[in-house]
């Protein structure tokens, strides 16, 4: 199905198939009318010579600095030769593929002044594969991400470097092998093409999507837990949940209760503890809160995607200019940041989990680290050390990123967001949570093994999941292949996929 991109309905589900799965896009055409009658009005106020910010002047400091005729002509090419200064590696093809989308639908709302051949050439790039190579640090998240999407940009004047077909090679080549035709930069294009946070923002749909299936596992591997320590069932009932009116909580005490339908412990046939301890008990309150701030992030990151970030902005109708900050990123990484520390918050739950599981005196009869050989084999041990170790890089990485701004361009840039860095944060908490959910599922998994009551449907297919992939751990054995199996079945949603396959769908956070 392709994708058409009108400027007001994009989703995080249409940018994650369009830039993981290569889904085709293609402009509407009413966003075109609104893209020329725009240009048309830019073109006018061009020849009447009238002041605007980054057609007829520099950018920045240098924003009082008059362009001539001529200059207004050259000045995009070394705009955005200037502003390409990123370092490091190149970004995700994802990554960028979500940026290039997030652009044109900034464009097809018609403020931006741009040509209609700039976010077609994107658009026509995204559906033919080939996608810029983009240094993955340098923006500051304010201006716009600047120096990614110069990078980009570069490929407006068939310049710069890109992936096709599994190679990297000149853009140029790609464009004339595809049959993409070269659009060049005129007055206004290469500004409207860079003047927002559209990587920032295409990554956060990226993070938000995986989040919400890492959550879903997260409520998985707690349920495992759960019955594996023989927990009261009774914190996980509806009315408790209700009663405080959390959205979050009530969905994630609904599908605890949905994975562990028809366990032994729900029907009330074994004994157990009056109280758990909080690791268990408040789950719902824990996962309930991460869940909350990911319906938040989602409202967020879709104003921002269906949103006018760009400086300048041109109404026709008003046949007005309006000048401002519409690029800042802050809207879009304050609650990324909040959502990667929500993440690592939740892994603390789940390490704290596996210690109960590991740990003889609180493990309701487990034998010590899971195994039937101690003294002789350690079984899991070694597993919390690796969880630990990926729980602290999560704290380090868990500092917002907000408060962190450093002023550029002779302090005309005085104040930035850093959302950059609140992307690139958020993206190793997840991957690291990956890795802390796969260590909670493999013993979870063993925990129960040792156990001869009947669990939940649903528990019962996330244990069989779990064991298509790591064996039980009869003696020791170098675990490292387990963890990253294991990890990479998180990544894949391999265990959510068999639970929801045996008992329906889980209940998502929006």
């Amino acid at each position: 199905m392709t994708i058409r991109v009108d400027g007001s309905h994009l989703t995080i589900e249409e940018v994650v198939r369009a830039a993981r799965h290569g889904e085709q896009v293609e402009l509407a055409p009413e966003a075109i009318e609104r893209i020329k009658a725009c240009r048309a009005m830019l073109e006018k106020k061009i020849q009447a010579h009238e002041t605007m910010y980054g057609v007829n002047t520099g950018i920045g400091e240098f924003s009082e600095v008059a362009l001539s005729d001529e200059q207004v002509q050259q000045f995009q090419k070394y705009l955005i030769y200037n502003h390409a200064a990123g370092i490091g590696e190149p970004a995700p093809v994802e990554h960028v593929r979500a940026a290039m989308l997030s652009r044109i639908n900034v464009h097809a709302k018609g403020f931006s002044g741009c040509r209609p051949e700039i976010p077609l050439t994107y658009a026509a790039l995204l559906n033919a594969g080939i996608t810029p190579v983009v240094c993955e640090k340098g923006s500051v998240g304010a201006c716009g991400d600047l120096a990614p999407m110069s990078q980009c940009a570069l490929s407006l004047m068939g310049e710069g470097e890109c992936f096709y077909q599994g190679k990297r090679m000149p853009t140029r080549e790609a464009m004339e092998q595809a049959g993409v035709p070269v659009p060049g930069l005129k007055a206004r294009d290469g500004l409207a093409a860079i003047n927002g946070s559209n990587l920032i923002t295409g990554m956060a749909c990226l993070e938000l999507y995986d989040a919400d299936r890492w959550v879903k596992q997260a409520e998985v591997a707690a349920a495992m837990s759960l019955e594996a320590l023989l927990a009261n069932m009774r914190p996980y009932e509806a009315k408790l949940h209700e009663l405080r009116g959390f959205r979050g909580a009530i969905t994630c005490a609904a599908n605890l209760r949905a994975v562990m339908a028809g366990s032994d412990l729900v029907t009330g046939k074994l004994k157990v503890k009056v109280q758990d301890a909080y690791s268990m008990r408040a789950t719902p309150q824990v996962i309930g809160a991460l869940r909350d701030q990911l319906a938040h992030a989602r409202r967020q990151i879709e104003i921002e995607l269906n949103g006018v970030a760009d400086n300048p902005i041109f109404v026709a109708e008003e046949n007005k200019v309006y000048t401002g900050a519409n690029f800042q990123g802050t809207p879009v990484s304050l609650p990324l940041d909040v959502v990667g520390a929500g993440v690592a918050m939740v892994s603390v739950l789940s390490e704290r989990r596996l210690n109960r599981l590991l740990n003889p005196a609180l493990s309701v009869g487990l034998p010590a680290f899971l195994t039937k050989g101690a003294g002789m084999f350690s079984g899991h041990m070694l597993s919390q050390y690796t969880a630990d170790m990926l729980i602290v890089e999560q704290r380090i990485l868990s500092a917002p990123s907000y408060v962190q701004s450093i002023p550029a361009a002779a302090d005309q840039e005085d104040f930035v967001s850093m959302g950059m860095n609140a992307a690139l944060k958020t993206r190793q908490i997840l991957e690291n949570a990956s890795g802390v959910l796969a260590i909670e599922f493999i013993a979870a998994a063993q925990g129960l093994d040792f156990r001869e009551f009947k669990p939940g449907e649903g528990t019962r297919a996330a244990h069989c999941a779990v064991r298509k992939v790591v064996a039980h751990l009869e003696e020791d054995r170098p675990l490292f292949k387990d963890h990253n199996a294991m990890r990479d079945a998180v990544k894949a949603c391999t265990v959510l996929d068999a639970v929801e396959g045996s008992i329906g769908e889980l209940k998502s956070s929006w």
